[in-house]
């Protein structure tokens, strides 16, 4: 045989035993490739090539699902309705043996090139983000290995569902064979049979068995306390001797939230002026059995620290762990002179993440419930001897204080201010005023009714806009553009939002753009990124806490040097306990 045929037959075996090892269908690699690209271009947070590959593997198998779909269709109803000339046949039959295989290695090396590209390409685009946050760019080293990563993550992907297609084969056999149910039945009720029974398992089983898992090891890192969060003495603080809200039952959060207060030193160096012990009140979810307990516990102790005497209360709901940002707390202390009276409660042992999953209606029933007990405490006294009540929430603490109100009117009528930062997307009230902000203003600072109640901010100056003047009480949104906890909604999937048709943010790239499905993907793996940007970007807003609070309560002898004091503490403050907790 001369060389140049077994040279060919040589390449030809070598390309069918490829063909036949991965076995892909070529429509579904044209398909996951490019949706493997559009991965790659930009999202709100810069990510490492880690957390690219995950999120770029993710897309690539849901592509190659399409693509193997579009394929079938294909075959079952448009082929057969397609005649080819004569002429065209012939010749197709008539080609090289190795012409298909050929064709189809072709494939394979122009998406693996198309991907490297891509993946450079998208390195640029990391390093742009980055410059927009003022942070170090992201390596080019690494990416390179998201390509690699990425086809991990759909090999296996493409496995697991190539054992679940085997399993409704098996179901259907056995649905025919035993059960005697025709073919033409068996094959979509096996598919039902396998559907149904992954949904009870993921929704019933393995869902709890998850979370009681979760619950499980969290409720253990509850416990632990950090050795630089001391039990108090003072009596202005829930876990000291005096208190009614035991050390041991506060939480790990819980005891650092009253451990690290301000003193009334610290705070009277900062504004110059004699201050007051600030009272911080904590029921953890030990505090109390159940809800109504741990809420009767919180207002105990708002009695016995005389709380409802100080200039100002504010009903904190927390996130997750329960945890409270130390900056938004001493904020509001420092303003006020430590004249101040703060009350959180615990709802969960689990991040907000997974709380966001299983413990949403636990966020709200918490925050409507102490609301509720301590307003109808303040309401009761008399009008001139009733303190300040405003409201914060942050994060998922933001959707459980949100509700404890109906709406807008029950708001102003019930409170004297409120501040919600980092609202997640399907927040109640916060989606209801975006929907109904006034036309030609834009989503990711929408302004609703002339801003004359409601108020959305990224940065201090538009705290001020459209107009200084604004009708008290006053209600404060908090979100920047580059947020993943306020922009990520299901809605992404098959619906491109506004503010990814409006003009994006100051720190958000401009590349970025709306893909469906994938761009619900980029989004998502955002989040647990979400606080690992610079301060004034993502899920970070401590350098805009201050201003906030000014704008919805500011004390009468608050002025632009003891609001420079203050964030200089806070500043300081923050970086302490990011090395001490």
């Amino acid at each position: 045989m001369p060389e140049k045929h077994v040279h060919e037959n040589l390449f030809v075996r070598g390309l069918h035993l490829v063909d036949r090892f991965f076995h892909p269908n070529y429509a579904g690699l044209v398909v996951a490739t490019m949706f493997f690209g559009l991965s790659l271009t930009p999202s709100l947070l810069p990510r490492d090539w880690f957390f690219q590959g995950l999120i770029s593997g993710i897309n690539a198998t849901i592509g190659y699902g399409i693509g193997c779909a579009l394929a079938w269709a294909w075959r079952k109803w448009a082929a057969p309705r397609i005649t080819l000339p004569e002429q065209v046949s012939q010749a197709w039959d008539r080609r090289p043996s190795w012409t298909l295989v050929a064709v189809r290695g072709a494939i394979v090396v122009a998406c693996l090139v198309f991907a490297v590209l891509m993946s450079i390409q998208s390195s640029k685009w990391q390093r742009q983000i980055t410059d927009l946050m003022g942070m170090e760019p992201v390596s080019d080293a690494g990416y390179p290995r998201t390509v690699l990563l990425g086809a991990v993550v759909v090999g296996l992907l493409i496995w697991i569902s190539r054992l679940v297609v085997r399993l409704v084969r098996w179901v259907t056999r056995g649905l025919n064979q035993w059960v005697r149910i025709p073919t033409a039945i068996a094959k979509p009720l096996g598919v039902l049979v396998v559907v149904v029974v992954a949904a009870m398992l993921f929704n019933g089983v393995l869902a709890k068995g998850f979370f009681a898992v979760a619950n499980s090891a969290f409720s253990a890192r509850n416990s632990h306390t950090s050795p630089n969060a001391v039990q108090p003495t003072l009596p202005e603080r829930s876990g000291s001797p005096d208190s009614l809200a035991k050390w041991d039952t506060l939480g790990s959060e819980g005891r650092w939230f009253v451990a690290n207060a301000p003193t009334a030193l610290a705070i009277g160096q900062v504004t110059g002026k004699p201050a007051r012990e600030p009272i911080r009140v904590y029921a953890g979810l030990e505090s109390g059995d159940g809800v109504e307990a741990q809420t009767d516990v919180a207002i105990a102790e708002l009695e016995r620290t005389k709380a409802f005497e100080r200039e100002v209360l504010v009903v904190i709901s927390t996130t997750g762990t329960g945890w409270v940002d130390t900056t938004s707390a001493m904020a509001i202390e420092l303003m006020y002179g430590g004249d101040t009276a703060l009350v959180a409660t615990q709802y969960s042992y689990l991040p907000s993440a997974l709380s966001f999953l299983s413990d949403r209606d636990k966020s709200m029933t918490m925050g409507r419930t102490l609301f509720d007990k301590v307003y109808d405490r303040w309401s009761a006294l008399p009008e001139d001897a009733r303190p300040k009540l405003l409201v914060y929430g942050e994060s998922l603490g933001s959707q459980g204080s949100e509700g404890a109100f109906s709406g807008l009117a029950d708001i102003r009528n019930r409170t004297d201010g409120v501040l919600w930062v980092g609202p997640p997307n399907s927040n109640r009230l916060w989606s209801e005023f975006v929907a109904r902000r006034d036309p030609g203003s834009e989503e990711i600072t929408p302004i609703y009714a002339d801003g004359m109640s409601v108020r959305f901010a990224a940065s201090a100056d538009q705290l001020s806009k459209p107009t200084p003047n604004w009708n008290e009480p006053r209600i404060v949104y908090l979100q920047h553009a580059s947020d993943p906890v306020v922009w990520w909604s299901p809605d992404l999937l098959f619906g491109r939002p506004d503010w990814l048709t409006e003009k994006r943010g100051p720190d958000v790239s401009p590349a970025m753009s709306w893909y469906p499905i994938v761009t619900f993907w980029q989004v998502a793996a955002d989040l647990p990124r979400a606080q690992t940007v610079s301060d004034g970007h993502g899920h970070n807003y401590g350098n805009l806490v201050p201003d906030a609070w000014a704008a919805v309560s500011q004390p009468p002898d608050y002025t632009p040097g003891l609001a420079e004091r203050i964030k200089n503490f806070l500043f300081e403050a923050a970086a302490t306990e990011r090395q001490l907790k």
